[in-house]
C-alpha cells in the first residue's frame, strides 16, 4: 500500500471513530435525566426548605394548614415571648407574588428588605440567599395562582 493510501485510510477511520464518538453522546445526553427547572427548585425550597405555609397559608379551625389556599396569607399564630412592635399580625399573601416585582422580591430574599426600604417584620425570617435561590423561589412562587380556591 502506498503512502497516500495509507494517509487517506487513517483519515477515514479517524473521521469513522469522531462521526461514532460523537452519535453516542449525543445518544447519552438525550437519555440523561434532565435537571430540575428553576420552579421545581423554588418548590422545593418553600415547601421544604423554608416552610413557608406554615405563616403564609391559612388554617382551618383544626388547626391544620388549607392547602386549598396555599401561601393566600394568613393570620400570624405564634406570638413573641416579650411584647414586639414590629411584630407582624399577618403574613402576606405570596402566590403569584401580588404587588411585587422580581426586583422586590429577590432585595426581599436576598438582603430581608421589603419593598418599603425597611426590613422586614418578624416573624419573618430574614434570609440572605444566593441569587440563584431567590430566582428559583420567585419562579415557583410566579407560577401559582394568586387566585382561590384552587381546583
Amino acid at each position: 500500500m502506498d503512502v497516500t493510501r495509507r494517509v487517506s485510510l487513517a483519515l477515514l477511520i479517524l473521521f469513522a471513530v469522531a462521526i461514532t464518538a460523537r452519535t453516542v453522546h449525543s445518544q447519552k445526553n438525550a437519555t440523561a435525566p434532565a435537571q430540575s427547572s428553576d420552579v421545581e427548585r423554588g418548590k422545593y425550597l418553600v415547601d421544604e426548605v423554608a416552610k413557608c405555609q406554615e405563616c403564609h397559608t391559612p388554617r382551618d379551625a383544626g388547626g391544620n394548614l388549607d392547602y386549598s389556599r396555599d401561601l393566600q396569607g394568613a393570620p400570624v399564630w405564634i406570638v413573641p415571648v416579650h411584647p414586639d412592635t414590629k411584630w407582624s399580625n399577618r403574613a402576606p399573601a405570596i402566590a403569584g407574588l401580588p404587588g411585587l416585582s422580581d426586583a422586590q422580591a429577590e432585595t426581599i430574599l436576598e438582603k430581608g428588605i421589603g419593598p418599603n426600604g425597611l426590613a422586614i417584620q418578624p416573624p419573618m425570617h430574614v434570609y440572605h440567599m444566593n441569587h440563584a435561590d431567590a430566582t428559583a423561589i420567585i419562579a415557583y412562587l410566579r407560577s401559582m395562582s394568586s387566585t382561590y380556591p384552587r381546583q
